[in-house]
C-alpha cells in the first residue's frame, strides 16, 4: 500500500473532491511574484562592512565555575567556616551540654528554656 492509497483510504468519500482540488491548485502570477520579490529586497538590511573576529573567550576551569556558582570567595569562606565549626562541635562536644543533660529535669528545664524561674513561679509550676 502506497502513501497515496493510504491517504485515499483515510479520506473516504471525500477523496475524489480532494483529488480534483489538488489538480487545480492556484499558482501565483508572475507579476505578483515579481512585486513580492521587489518588496522583500527593499526590506532586507544593507550589507555591513565585515568586522574582524573577536578573540575566542578564555576557557574557564571547572573550579572557577564552581566558585562562581557558590557566590564567590565570600560565600565559600562562609561555607568553610560553617563546616569547620560543625566538625569542631562534632569532635569536641561542649562540656556544658553534657553537664546539662546529666542533671535532674528541674535544672534542665530552667537551663534550656528562655523563660526565667520567676516566670515559672508565677505560673505555679
Amino acid at each position: 500500500m502506497t502513501m497515496t492509497d493510504q491517504r485515499r483510504k483515510e479520506e473516504g468519500t471525500l477523496a475524489s473532491l480532494f483529488e480534483a482540488e489538488r489538480q487545480y491548485a492556484p499558482v501565483p502570477s508572475g507579476d505578483w511574484m515579481a512585486r513580492m520579490e521587489a518588496l522583500a529586497l527593499e526590506e532586507q538590511p544593507a550589507p555591513r562592512p565585515a568586522v574582524p573576529a573577536a578573540p575566542a573567550p578564555r576557557r574557564r576551569s571547572g573550579w572557577r565555575e564552581a566558585l562562581r556558582a557558590f557566590g564567590g570567595w565570600p560565600a565559600v569562606a562562609g561555607l568553610a567556616a560553617a563546616c569547620a565549626t560543625g566538625v569542631w562541635i562534632g569532635i569536641a562536644s561542649p562540656e556544658t551540654m553534657t553537664t546539662l543533660m546529666s542533671s535532674d529535669s528541674s535544672s534542665l528545664l530552667s537551663a534550656l528554656d528562655p523563660a526565667s524561674g520567676f516566670d515559672y513561679a508565677m505560673l505555679g509550676l
